[in-house]
């Protein structure tokens, strides 16, 4: 009898142990997912809120991006249009440079040409004077030695001026010096320069073209003067 009671006792105590399992089991499971729900609500909002954050770092990279090339452009247009205006300024200073050249070259042309004309007016009046003085010393002994003593006296006055005008003329004959007029300034000299009129001639002896030039300029405190006081420099 005891041991059969022993057995019923054990058969009833092993439902209630599966029931406990069974039950552990449930609430295993139940929390298992609870847990696994939270685990991909916390991944979403982590996912969420790298996207939140990746977002305007992007949009920043981009205008960081877009600024670099804006400023990029403008300085490679900046650098383009200063470039531009360095070389008109070369060229404009070489043109001048050239222009100045050109007026010394011919100032020192036309130096040359009144020295040689004036030493051939300077030979042709001695060998004149000197006709005139054979002529006359074989009609009268006396009179031709005065005459000899007057064109020697004439000849070398004609010289000595020549000479005179030669170094006056190599000294300071700087035709391309539009300020040495009477009148005309170094800001009123650069302004025709830049209409062309370069030299003491064109204002001396104009040509049409040069006088419209010139005209422009009327306006100015003595212009009228200007040519005659040109000419006096070119003698």
């Amino acid at each position: 009898m005891a041991k059969s009671s022993k057995t019923s006792k054990t058969q009833k105590s092993r439902p209630n142990v599966d029931k406990i399992v069974k039950k552990v089991n449930k609430e295993f499971e139940k929390t298992s997912t609870q847990i696994e729900k939270l685990v991909d609500d916390a991944l979403k909002q982590l996912d969420a809120l790298q996207t939140q954050v990746q977002e305007p770092v992007r949009k920043l990279m981009k205008d960081v991006e877009d600024l670099r090339e804006r400023e990029m452009k403008r300085f490679h247009d900046e650098l383009d249009r200063r470039m531009d205006d360095f070389q008109k300024i070369q060229a404009q200073v070489m043109d001048r440079l050239g222009i100045a050249q050109k007026e010394a070259e011919r100032g020192e042309k036309s130096v040359t040409r009144s020295l040689e004309n004036q030493a051939a007016e300077t030979a042709s009046t001695a060998k004149k004077a000197g006709k005139t003085t054979a002529s006359k010393a074989k009609a009268t002994a006396g009179k031709a030695k005065s005459t000899a003593r007057k064109t020697t006296k004439n000849t070398g006055a004609v010289a000595k001026q020549a000479g005179a005008t030669a170094t006056a003329a190599a000294k300071g004959n700087d035709l391309s010096d539009l300020t040495r007029i009477k009148g005309i300034g170094p800001a009123t000299a650069r302004k025709l320069q830049g209409a062309g009129i370069t030299s003491i001639n064109q204002i001396a002896n104009p040509t049409e073209a040069e006088q419209e030039t010139l005209n422009q300029f009327s306006s100015m405190k003595g212009f009228r003067d200007w040519p005659d006081e040109a000419k006096k420099l070119i003698g």
